[in-house]
């Protein structure tokens, strides 16, 4: 039997849902597409899109979860292609802090969001 699937969604767990959101939308201009709230509140989850893809980065909010997440050795990321001036999103996401690693040789180089997750930042190759 052969299986054929296509990517829906990544999910990353966060600690405060406004200032992952804030965070989403300022270095990679993505938005909310929908949302999902439990009845007891005990769990939100938000699904962010790109306005070009149907791939969503699920950020997951829980109620009852009272420390920020501790990323450890986990070496997961995930990596958006960027249009437009490379070197001068680049300079952005700098001047806001935000770039935690670079690799010139490679031309590539990571964000972290708020929970310190890593985003790996690439330009779109044309």
């Amino acid at each position: 039997m052969e299986v054929k699937s296509r990517f829906a969604h990544y999910n990353f767990n966060v600690f405060d849902l406004e200032k992952s959101m804030d965070f989403y939308e300022k270095a990679l201009n993505l938005k909310e597409v929908r949302r999902k709230e439990a009845s007891d509140s005990s769990f939100v989850l938000v699904y962010l899109g790109d306005g070009e893809t149907d791939f969503e980065l699920e950020l997951t909010w829980l109620r009852d979860w009272d420390r920020p997440y501790e990323m450890g050795d986990n070496e997961v990321h995930l990596c958006v292609q960027v249009y437009g001036d490379y070197d001068e999103i680049r300079k952005f996401h700098k001047d806001n802090g935000w770039v935690c690693y670079e690799n010139e040789s490679m031309n590539l180089y990571f964000i972290n969001d708020p929970d310190d997750h890593w985003i790996e930042v690439v330009p779109v190759k044309r």
